[in-house]
């Protein structure tokens, strides 16, 4: 099989025949179209490197399919084939981002050159993505998944922290992945080798968390019948991270101080100072700042702790990463319930898309841990979701502003046609039309 797909589209069957005939003796796997209708929905499944379209096809314009394309998938490359090479038409092909384009009637070597050099450009452009990926791989944690802008910020941001022996206060809503990051800075730290201990602050009282952290001496209350360690103790010489630390108690916080400050603890009972090296890592779903206004956080705590502050951005500020991320919860989810569900329908993507998922990632896996456990067949598709996440996504539409395709084109021909004085052999050349065409449009939309 070859590694490159060609999509040949074109309303004539002929033209799409002979394409495919010449292309195919190059070794290229080629797959012809009469329409952009079908073409979208073929790359609901199948993605192509190249597209040979026609500028006018029935129903979505040649242009319109070539920026449709390129929205879901912007590394590929176009040649559009017109009847009516004129510059302008070239000119906007270029702009929408067409490699290049060809006449009708096509000649066949001058068109197995350009397809040589977009396929080129294409293998450039993946040898560069490729290298990227290679040196983003050095830095990227391999458990914390996404590839957007703020991912790429936080994992070059992981990157230069972890080697730092500081303290680091994380600070992100339920489910972006606090601890995860927490991990990821002690993996890639010179303590990776030594334990990591977490624990949760919250709905603990001060003396469950004191005896958790700090550990007692034999007898130090009744029922202590013999010493035992605390969290911190047991992380001696690696990580300690304290999740939702925002919800210990003021006066804990006063001991976690002074540990903080002497690096040194008492277990509840004792009398020896035990000496402890230790990293420690905080997090909160709540913004530090505003915690320490509200006095709930004491403000030297704070500073003795906050020496690096990282943010975790929530999935909605990253819906570019939904799509990775579902992928990766289908093969997870699959594998541990025993299923074969292999990917997610476009439909049922754009619904996730628009959801803002108050729970962020962790809600998203439950999500498709669901659909995957009610899912009859290989592929989730909308109705697989949670009907309060369809219908949210049905409401988010606004309807008075969406219009059928056919009304669009009677209010662009319309506006076409005031802006050239209603000249219409002007505006069938503005449109791309031969004359005959824009009469026959004029006459169905009762302009004449």
């Amino acid at each position: 099989m070859s590694q490159f797909r060609i999509a040949v589209v074109d309303d004539e069957p002929i033209v799409v025949r002979e394409i495919k005939r010449s292309l195919s003796k190059q070794g290229y796997e080629i797959e012809t179209f009469l329409d952009g209708e079908s073409v979208l929905k073929r790359l609901d499944r199948y993605e192509f490197d190249l597209f040979l379209c026609d500028l006018h096809l029935p129903g979505i314009s040649g242009l319109d399919l070539l920026k449709a394309v390129r929205k879901r998938n912007p590394h590929c490359e176009a040649i559009l084939i017109t009847a009516y090479g004129t510059v302008d038409s070239a000119i906007e092909a270029i702009r929408s981002g067409a490699f290049h384009y060809v006449t009708k009637p096509i000649k066949m070597a001058e068109l197995r050159l350009l397809v040589k050099r977009a396929l080129d450009k294409v293998t450039l452009v993946r040898e560069k993505e490729a290298l990227k990926e290679e040196l983003f791989s050095q830095t990227r944690p391999t458990e914390i998944i996404g590839n957007s802008k703020a991912m790429h910020d936080l994992f070059r941001l992981i990157a230069k922290v972890a080697p730092l022996d500081c303290n680091v206060l994380i600070q992100g809503e339920s489910g972006t992945g606090k601890e995860m990051v927490a991990r990821a800075l002690h993996q890639r730290s010179p303590r990776t080798q030594h334990p990591f201990v977490s624990f949760n602050c919250g709905g603990f009282t001060e003396e469950l968390i004191t005896n958790e952290l700090f550990g007692h001496e034999k007898g130090a209350f009744t029922g202590a019948t013999e010493h035992k360690i605390g969290l911190l103790e047991a992380a001696h010489p690696g990580t300690i991270f304290l999740d939702e630390i925002g919800e210990m108690p003021i006066s804990m916080q006063v001991k976690l101080l002074r540990f903080v400050q002497e690096r040194a603890l008492l277990r509840v009972g004792g009398v020896r100072p035990i000496p402890l090296d230790v990293r420690l890592l905080a997090a909160s779903n709540q913004d530090f700042k505003e915690m320490v206004k509200s006095g709930t956080f004491r403000e030297d705590l704070y500073y003795r702790l906050n020496v690096i502050l990282i943010t975790l951005p929530p999935l909605r500020s990253r819906a570019d990463d939904i799509p990775l991320l579902v992928r990766h919860f289908l093969t997870k989810c699959s594998h541990a319930l025993g299923k074969e569900v292999k990917s997610m329908s476009s439909e049922a993507l754009e619904v996730l898309r628009q959801y803002p998922f108050p729970g962020n990632v962790r809600e998203l896996g439950n999500i498709v841990e669901r659909a995957v456990a009610l899912s009859e067949g290989h592929e989730i598709t909308a109705h697989d979701l949670p009907s309060d996440l369809r219908e949210l996504s049905m409401s988010n539409l606004e309807a008075p502003s969406l219009v059928t395709l056919e009304k669009k084109e009677k209010q662009y021909i319309q506006e076409v046609l005031k802006k050239t004085k209603y000249k219409k052999s002007l505006a069938a050349e503005i449109l791309g039309l031969p004359r005959t065409t824009l009469w026959r449009k004029l006459k169905h939309h009762g302009l004449e």
